[in-house]
């Protein structure tokens, strides 16, 4: 197969240059499509990975509202972007609390990789629940549904503008002989206005945006809720977000299109308005640390040590400070949640709820 990299340097040759968007979109395509990107052999190492906790604190998260809800028979069960499937196999022992969340859930996994698939496969049908997947979350049938985002949002490729004397111009992916580089636009976006600042970096999420629209949409019809946890923060801000990460290390962007994993850090105030423009009802924000302790996964912690080995005990000691690490690039302060939900449900564990001016 030829490397991404070339096909990129024809494309871009032929046709000019494209915008980070779509730079984004081919690179994650051949990226997720070609190889299982997680774990030590990998080039990132998610929550799920880290503890059986995180799963099943999730997985009660969901009984709690499924009961709220009214129980409905039947319950879509979605995951965005499920990985290897740790966390809907994790989530789903969890949900043995109440056998009657088995007759009425089916499992619906949005993956587009045929490697993950095989993965998520292999990890969930010993659950017994009935599997299904699709491209698309649009492909979900309709129906009650409760949705489970993590890391599935960061994913997704946003549209960049850099503030000029002209204008918010959008930024693009060109070429310096063979080399990829940024360049940017010559006319401004008019719907954008003047930036304050000359240099700014604007990040507009439109593919993150579509998906939380389309959402919202169903909920319009049928009752739900989805939980989306990401590294990220509430906006407006200004920056560029956009990385690489290969081999747990962080590298250029450009340097190997389609081998190293691009991401950007989430605007969960975007995604709020998209629901609530939607008349969905939204709750958050709060850090990952605030809401897993809310959840309960000090007591958790305590329980499976209490019957695990010594070396077993401060495995679970590391992952519950590593999940609920405090700071600047602690994963307990970096990431953040977010629940969106059918707006006939007012509460939900664990997260305020936000006024439709926030």
């Amino acid at each position: 197969m030829k490397p991404l990299k070339d096909i990129l340097r024809e494309m871009i040759a032929l046709e000019g240059p494209i915008t980070v968007e779509r730079y984004m979109s081919l690179c994650l395509r051949h990226y997720y499509a070609t190889r299982d990107p997680l774990g030590s052999g990998g080039d990132f190492t998610t929550a799920p990975e880290i503890s059986q906790m995180f799963g099943e604190l999730i997985g009660l998260w969901m009984l709690e509202v499924w009961n709220g809800m009214g129980r409905p028979a039947p319950c879509r069960l979605v995951e965005l972007g499920p990985g290897r499937g740790t966390l809907m196999a994790d989530l789903l022992r969890a949900t043995k609390l109440l056998p009657d969340f088995k007759n009425a859930a089916t499992v619906h996994l949005v993956e587009t990789s045929p490697s993950l698939r095989r993965k998520q496969q292999e990890a969930l049908t010993p659950s017994g629940f009935s599997l299904h997947w699709h491209d698309r979350i649009e492909d979900v049938p309709s129906g009650p549904t409760l949705l489970v985002a993590n890391e599935f949002f960061d994913a997704l490729p946003v549209r960049q503008f850099v503030g000029t004397e002209r204008g918010w111009c959008e930024r693009l992916v060109g070429l310096d002989d063979e080399r990829l580089i940024f360049g940017l636009r010559s006319e401004p976006e008019p719907a954008l206005g003047k930036p304050l600042r000359l240099g700014d970096i604007l990040e507009w999420p439109a593919a993150s945006i579509d998906v939380m629209s389309e959402f919202a949409r169903r909920l319009k019809h049928d009752t739900g809720a989805a939980l989306i946890l990401d590294y990220g923060y509430w906006g407006p801000a200004f920056g560029d977000t956009l990385q690489a990460l290969k081999g747990h290390r962080f590298a250029d962007p450009l340097e190997e299109p389609g081998e190293a994993d691009l991401t950007t850090h989430v605007d969960f105030h975007r995604l709020a308005q998209a629901a609530v423009a939607g008349e969905a009802r939204a709750h958050g924000i709060v850090t990952q640390g605030d809401f897993l302790q809310a959840l309960g996964i000090v007591a958790r912690a305590t329980t499976l040590k209490a019957r695990a080995t010594p070396a077993q005990a401060a495995g679970i000691d590391h992952a519950l400070a590593r999940l609920t690490e405090r700071g600047p690039t602690g994963m307990g302060d970096l990431f953040k949640v977010l629940a969106v939900t059918h707006e006939g449900i007012a509460t939900v564990p664990g997260l305020p709820t936000l006024s439709p001016s926030s």
